[in-house]
């Protein structure tokens, strides 16, 4: 069908579809999901298992082995990781890309992985707890608020989020909503020991009347009448005064008590506290919120914001909701800046047309490219996309490009009516003429992207975007090239009068100079190929003078300060230290708050963000600047703080990085079977690391820690009666206490603790004042009588395991005056080199690891798309030298990007290697276009050198402008961290491909076709 004189003769149809175009696009632009980040699949789950007494080493064989040989009977399982701690189990479990495409299918395999550990329950150790799974590990809490309240107590504060939290439920666009840092409130009863040794009583008769006054039991029913009515008995204990009223009966003296005769009731905090969130040193309770699969998470921040203000008369007065993280205002912040940056392209773009092209020509091209923009974004809607980090780029990286095929259409149209046809017949023509080589030129540019589109890793997914939106962006600035772009030519051209012929008589000095400059090279091809050619070795000998990179680090206007005191320390001297060190950082210019959690980190408020595991000897500090451009000073000044004042500390002060990836720049992996073994070597690799000048310097393990382990007289324990179990039990309950019942206040359920008085239990040093009660004589035994003595050891805190096997990581970060790259080449020869026993393996992770399976990804995936734009250009040529002309010329882009990179000091990231492909899609283009110009000009009888050369000619204009449009059309992506490094490579590479388009092809045209300097027109 020929597209261009239909949407002249029906122009009423054309302007009815144009005004449907740019409307679908404004709907779409509306109602397009919006993100931060795009929004990739998490694949993990984790089952988590208590195994209570238990050390590291019983948890990992008796619990975390059998856990993991069910995980890894499962299909599609790509990485099973574990840490074993004291009394705790945590497997998790990762899926492939390949095994769990979408959410639906990973939703099965989460189901499966749920019955498999369901199977396994009963091959665990009897006192082991049941596994649990945890499938919303990836959930991202888009809006995240910390409630603080003076003069309110913690219990208090979550009373009223508790109610608040269900309001919020119900708001459209939430998926989720959950409490961060409750305090986990406890019923103590204090008891002297001593009192209790001289009654006679144990905690577990204290229990047992406790259960028999606190059940709820069914009471039966009876028939009354016509009705049946139910019986129901309410808990005696129903109070705290209820509870210290209990009746215990003294079974040796026949004797009764109240609970309050012979201790103390209270109610308060669990022992020793969980993981808590403070807001500027003020205690606080956090709120975090999901939003659904797919929804628009600024409209869901909205309508949050609103329901909050709508429930403002129900918060207590002197409670605060204190925003930590607002992703929908942050998403708000970068579609705007979409926005902006979209309007500054799109004015670059037209005024360049304008100022090239004359007025008529460049409002012709800028309504061209708004319709084109418009279509774009319906097309967006229409395949799923949604707006965000990733996109939004790809946007403006196409701007600039949606135009090429609508100026070599305006651009031929103009010369014919240049000479003398109508716009209608000109335009038609010149459609019918190039609308293949456009299309093959099209389909090479997207392409290029193809191998991230494909990429079948974590980065592919998270970028592959970028692929799907150019490619909806090329083919439809095709489909206006050829479709509404003739008719609009028709409303914006006028006829002329047909004027000179000779092409020299109108070419001016550009063009002019332009001809006389191919054609000396055309005259000394062999040495301009040399010249282009050493051009290319240079540069590829000053590679080494290029920084690499990974991901870019983020605007935000945030940093964390990541704080480990040695393992085992007690929570309460975590919080102590990290609330001098947020007072301290909260004293420094440029700091506007923080948001200070210890015993873990925050929840996922972004998705490149894990909080990580729960550790009483870990605490964070998210703080709050002014703009990220201050960050920077305040690294270093944090730094110097705490390692100044805190020396017995750990720390990592760092700010956040874009894409994914995360932890430690720099990680060297040990695998192997012996704890040992794999400490030596994490120790000799952090000294290589020291001695290279890193910072932030650790092991994932951590520190071994204190244990006390009592030497028991068997024989005396046997004789008493007694069991080991019975020794551990009682000094459990007397340092921990007893749990002995549930007491119910309201909806809550709170643990009763059975517990000596603090005075009694305070201190090693008590240990052996413990008495065990004896159940079958029932009388206590001292503790003496059965323990030979208590020996203090060292175990490991924690054993992590990678695909069954021990791994740890030996990690570290450059200082700020250094380079991950850099420090990682002179560290990596040094660690190589270390002594490995046999069945021990080295891996290395962190940024290096993960650029090297993101560029696997890309590696696995470009044979195919470079394989399959190879086959578009023999496709479209049908022909052997051609295409080959074309693909020797790609590597020369090359001289272009190194040089770019590094005259502006940028590093080599991997968005830069995707501008790289995107420059071959472009040059293969436009090298296209100009070869089968003079193909055609060849058939048409010119002689073959003056139709090398005005082909060229004819060609600088639409080249050139499509090469300003988009190198113009990317600078304001100069400013943005993430784009920085593919604004430069296209900006710069672009700029010289130019050169190799108009320069360098038609020499290789002439080169490979034996074309004689005699053979042009006399």
């Amino acid at each position: 069908m020929d597209l261009a004189r239909f949407a002249i003769e029906k122009r009423l149809v054309s302007a009815l579809l144009t005004l449907v175009i740019l409307l679908a696009g404004y709907v779409a632009y509306t109602s397009l999901p919006r993100f931060e980040d795009p929004e990739f699949i998490i694949r993990s789950a984790q089952v988590i298992t208590p195994y209570s007494g238990a050390s590291a080493e019983e948890v990992a064989e008796e619990v975390t082995d059998v856990i993991e040989t069910a995980i890894q009977q499962l299909s599609g399982v790509k990485e099973v990781k574990s840490t074993s701690s004291a009394g705790l189990s945590q497997v998790t479990v990762e899926f492939t890309i390949a095994s769990a495409k979408t959410r639906d299918v990973l939703a099965q395999k989460f189901t499966q992985l749920r019955a498999k550990i369901s199977d396994t329950e009963r091959q665990l150790p009897p006192n082991a707890g049941v596994p649990q799974v945890y499938d919303d590990y990836g959930d991202v809490y888009a809006q995240y608020y910390a409630v603080t309240g003076d003069g309110y107590s913690l219990s208090e504060i979550h009373d009223y989020l508790k109610t608040l939290q269900r309001e919020l439920v119900l708001v459209k666009g939430v998926s989720k909503v959950i409490l961060v840092g409750t305090p986990q409130e406890r019923v103590y009863i204090n008891y002297q020991p001593s009192r209790l040794i001289q009654l006679g009583l144990s905690s577990g008769q204290i229990a047992q009347v406790l259960e028999g006054q606190n059940l709820v039991v069914s009471g039966g029913n009876v028939k009354a009448g016509n009705l049946r009515i139910e019986f129901r008995a309410g808990a005696a204990v129903s109070s705290l005064k209820a509870l210290e009223e209990l009746v215990i009966s003294d079974p040796k003296g026949g004797r009764s008590f109240r609970l309050k005769d012979i201790a103390t009731v209270t109610l308060g905090i669990k022992d020793p506290i969980g993981k808590r969130l403070y807001r500027d040193g003020k205690p606080a309770i956090g709120l975090a919120i999901s939003n659904i699969l797919g929804g628009n998470v600024v409209q869901m921040g909205d309508a949050v914001r609103a329901r909050i203000k709508d429930l403002e008369n129900q918060r207590p007065l002197g409670m605060d909701i204190i925003p930590i993280s607002e992703q929908s205002e942050s998403v708000r912040i970068s579609v705007d800046d979409f926005v902006l940056n979209v309007l500054m392209a799109l004015a670059i773009v037209v005024g360049t047309l304008l100022l090239f092209m004359g007025v008529r020509s460049g409002l012709l091209m800028g309504g061209i490219l708004l319709v084109t923009v418009a279509g774009t974004l319906f097309g967006m809607k229409l395949y799923g996309l949604d707006m965000q980090r990733i996109s939004l780029g790809a946007l403006i990286i196409a701007l600039g490009m949606l135009v090429d095929n609508a100026i070599v259409v305006v651009e031929g149209t103009l010369v014919r009516i240049h000479k003398g046809e109508s716009p209608a017949s000109a335009a038609i023509a010149v459609v019918n003429q190039t609308k293949w080589p456009l299309l093959g030129g099209t389909i090479v540019g997207f392409l290029a992207f193809s191998p991230i589109g494909f990429s079948p890793d974590n980065t592919g997914e998270y970028a592959g975007s970028l692929f799907w939106t150019i490619s909806i962006a090329l083919l439809f600035s095709w489909l206006i090239a050829i479709w509404l772009t003739p008719y609009y030519c028709t409303l914006m051209l006028k006829n002329e009068k047909a004027t000179e012929t000779e092409q020299e008589t109108n070419e001016g000095i550009l063009l002019g100079g332009y001809r006389k400059m191919l054609a000396l090279a055309l005259k000394h091809r062999l040495a301009t190929i040399l010249l282009a050619f050493g051009l290319f070795g240079l540069s590829l000998a000053a590679t080494p003078f290029m920084k690499q990179g990974f991901f870019p680090a983020s605007t935000r206007a945030q940093f964390v300060v990541d704080y480990y005191l040695p393992q085992g320390t007690d929570i309460e001297q975590t919080q102590a230290e990290t609330a001098k060190i947020a007072d301290h950082i909260r004293t420094l210019q440029g700091v506007t708050g923080t948001n200070r959690m210890i015993g873990g980190g925050h929840p996922r408020f972004m998705l490149v963000y894990d909080g990580g595991s729960d550790d009483a000897a870990y605490g964070q500090i998210l703080v709050d600047v002014e703009g990220y451009e201050a960050i920077e000073p305040l690294l270093t000044s944090v730094r110097e703080y705490i390692e100044s004042n805190f020396r017995q500390a750990f720390t990592k002060v760092w700010k956040f990085n874009l894409g994914p990836g995360g932890g430690s720049l720099i990680e060297a992996k040990f695998t192997g079977q012996d704890p040992v073994i794999l400490r030596q070597l994490a120790e000799q690799t952090k000294q290589i690391y020291a001695q290279a000048g890193a910072v932030a310097i650790k092991d994932d393990w951590r520190e071994m820690v204190k244990v006390i382990k009592p030497r028991i007289r068997e024989e005396n324990m046997r004789r008493l009666g007694l069991t080991q179990g019975d020794i551990t039990k009682a000094i459990a309950g007397h340092f921990s206490g007893t749990a002995i019942g549930i007491y119910r206040d309201a909806e809550d359920l709170k643990q009763i603790i059975f517990r000596p008085l603090e005075a009694d239990r305070k201190g090693a040093q008590s240990l052996k004042s413990i008495q065990i009660f004896n159940a079958s004589t029932g009388q206590y035994v001292p503790i003496t009588q059965v323990v030979e003595r208590f020996e203090t050891i060292f175990e490991n805190a924690r054993l992590l395991r990678e695909d069954r096997a021990l791994a740890i990581k030996a990690q570290a970060d450059p200082a700020p005056s250094d380079n991950a790259t850099d420090l990682f080449n002179r560290i990596k020869a040094k660690v190589e080199a270390l002594d490995l026993p046999t069945g021990y393996h080295l891996k290395w992770g962190g940024q290096s690891g993960d650029s090297a399976e993101a560029n696997a990804g890309l590696a696995s995936t470009m044979p195919l798309g470079f394989g399959a734009m190879v086959l578009v250009v023999f496709l479209l040529f049908n022909a052997v030298r051609q295409p080959l002309i074309i693909w020797l010329t790609v590597p020369l882009i090359g001289v272009g990007v190194i040089w770019g990179l590094i005259l502006t000091g940028t590093a080599m990231e991997f968005m830069a290697i995707l501008a790289v492909l995107s420059l071959t899609g472009m040059l293969i283009k436009n090298a296209i276009v100009l070869i089968d110009q003079t193909d055609l000009e060849i058939e048409q009888g010119k002689p073959r050198l003056s139709a090398v050369i005005d082909a060229s000619v004819s060609r600088v204009r639409p080249v050139s402008l499509g090469v300003l449009t988009t190198v113009l059309g990317v600078v304001p992506l100069l400013w943005d961290p993430f784009f920085k490094s593919l604004a430069v490579v296209i900006i710069f590479g672009l700029t010289f491909a130019t050169l190799l388009t108009l320069i360098v092809v038609p020499t290789l045209y002439a080169l490979f076709f034996k074309v004689k300097n005699t053979e042009t027109a006399q």
